[in-house]
């Protein structure tokens, strides 16, 4: 599969978590994918444990989507801060360029940032060429596919 170009920011779809157009940092310092929650607790959903997400997007928010999850796990990730946090890992898909991805996505809650979603080397590494001058690359190819 042939790389892609892509901006510093664009806006992509996460399926799996009910989100559209969300705005995504490009991180290449960042390993993995990290996506903010307004809330993630374990809850006991029928005799088992899974984990209750609410997924908030930063320019709809009052469009919050609460997700239930079953395959999660725990990592520690150290923060840009430099801080080593336990967050809560899962794995769900992306969509840009009209292509789905799948991705590791630690939860944490990025309030106060612009960008609810960073996206990291691990998805990056193999599927992008990074262009910091370019902006919405994916987003601006979507609008375009719609008007034809």
């Amino acid at each position: 599969m042939e790389k892609k170009w892509i901006g510093r920011k664009d806006k992509a779809d996460l399926p799996d978590f009910g989100l559209e157009n969300v705005s995504v940092k490009i991180d290449s310092g960042a390993y993995s994918c990290s996506i903010h929650c307004e809330s993630i607790r374990e809850v006991d959903q029928d005799g088992k444990k899974v984990l209750e997400v609410v997924f908030v997007d930063t320019e709809h928010p009052d469009a919050a989507n609460r997700c239930y999850f079953e395959k999660f796990r725990t990592k520690k990730v150290r923060s840009s801060n430099g801080h080593l946090q336990e967050r809560y890992l899962i794995v769900g898909k992306i969509v840009l360029f009209g292509e789905t991805y799948q991705a590791d996505f630690s939860l944490t809650q990025r309030n106060g940032l612009r960008n609810p979603i960073l996206l990291g080397r691990k998805l990056l590494n193999k599927n992008f060429i990074i262009d910091t001058t370019l902006v919405n690359v994916s987003y601006k190819q979507k609008q375009k596919q719609k008007q034809h």
